[in-house]
């Protein structure tokens, strides 16, 4: 593929490329006995909670902490395989007095990152690489980045409508997809050839609506109905998701049972491999909604997807919101997202742009050659 553009990727390294917040608990576990053990989802905020989780700050003013940091699992490979695609950096937040020894460490564990492309400090706002890679959602909102990318865990699943991932596959993916943007010579798979089709767009967008009204149609396509922590007493119920607990889709998520999981407005949205294999194999092409974290998963797990942004005008995707039957933090969560989405566009293999539902249906038919 001839690219013209080389992109530039910045990467945090605590909680991204070493276990920082997962071995402090796991020390800390050790240290006083908890009963039943501290768990990462108590951490469900950054900074001190008043709560037993502060037992895991002494061990971020303790040297031996950075020299012993463990490497996730996969995270050499990954640096790998994404310098092959960009230019590599750390930007990396670390106490002065540790600087040296985090400098050491990343030498040694990732030796495709030159020495020179070693940034620390707290301000990464300063930093202008194309891609940014975070776990902490201030630096991705303040970020310089075009674009920031979020690592979900525990503290940021409160973060919505911004560019997320659930681990290194996705963000390879996603850097993919936003490299074939720049590309001259990228061709999208063909909508009528492709397996798997996923409507991408903002809350509002109509994107369930168009959906139903393709499936409606038309026998070629079948549903991919998702799973939802979303309270169905609380909203609008809508039959393109089953709704499921916190815990149960934890434990969905934890078992390898979903191949994609995000948090959008504050609740969990996923989707299991087995439910898109068994449509495949009974002969039919799978139709989805999902926002760009979900469809960059699909593409990261099956062959011939395509995915297909459906661009409504601002004015009607805020009214679509505040008509919705859901609470005012739900609303506001959403029409927050709405400025974030928008550069998913770009990274989309179609854009469907439309005023009227009927010119939706009539784009996309166009699209799908149905």
């Amino acid at each position: 593929m001839n690219r013209k553009y080389r992109l530039s990727t910045a990467l945090d390294v605590d909680d991204l490329l070493m276990e920082c917040t997962s071995y402090a608990i796991r020390l800390a576990n050790e240290k006083h006995g908890f009963d039943p053990p501290l768990t990462i989802y108590e951490k469900d905020k950054w900074g001190k909670l008043g709560t037993r989780a502060d037992a895991i700050y002494p061990y971020f003013r303790d040297a031996e902490f950075y020299r012993t940091q463990p490497v996730y699992p996969g995270a050499k490979e990954f640096v790998k395989k994404l310098s092959q695609l960009t230019e590599v950096y750390i930007c990396t937040a670390i106490p002065p007095e540790f600087m040296g020894i985090r400098a050491q460490r990343i030498l040694e564990e990732f030796p495709e990152i030159p020495e020179n492309h070693i940034y620390m400090g707290a301000s990464k706002d300063k930093i202008h690489t194309d891609i940014l890679f975070d776990d902490a959602m201030h630096n991705i909102l303040n970020s310089g980045a075009k674009y920031p990318i979020l690592m979900r865990r525990p503290w940021n699943q409160e973060a919505t409508g911004m560019l997320a991932v659930n681990n290194y596959d996705e963000f390879l993916q996603m850097v993919e997809a936003i490299a074939d943007s720049y590309s001259v010579s990228y061709e999208a798979i063909s909508a009528a050839k492709a397996d798997i089709v996923v409507l991408v767009g903002p809350s509002g967008s109509g994107k369930s609506k168009i959906a139903s009204r393709i499936l409606y149609n038309t026998d070629k396509f079948e549903k991919l109905v998702s799973y939802t922590t979303n309270d169905p007493t609380a909203v609008e119920r809508n039959d393109w998701y089953n709704y499921v607990s916190l815990d149960t889709f934890r434990s969905m998520c934890e078992s390898g049972e979903m191949f994609q999981s995000t948090m959008y407005a504050g609740h969990g949205y996923g989707s299991k491999k087995a439910d898109v294999e068994k449509i495949l194999a009974e002969g039919k092409r799978v139709l989805t909604t999902m926002d760009i974290c979900g469809a960059m998963s699909l593409k990261a797990h099956f062959k011939r997807v395509v995915t297909i942004y459906i661009k409504r005008e601002r004015k009607a995707l805020m009214a679509s919101i505040l008509r919705k039957n859901s609470s005012i933090e739900d609303k506001v969560n959403r029409l927050t997202a709405i400025e974030y989405e928008k550069q998913n566009a770009e990274i989309c293999d179609y854009v469907v742009d439309f005023s009227t539902y009927d010119e939706a249906f009539e784009k996309l038919s166009a699209i799908l050659k149905i």
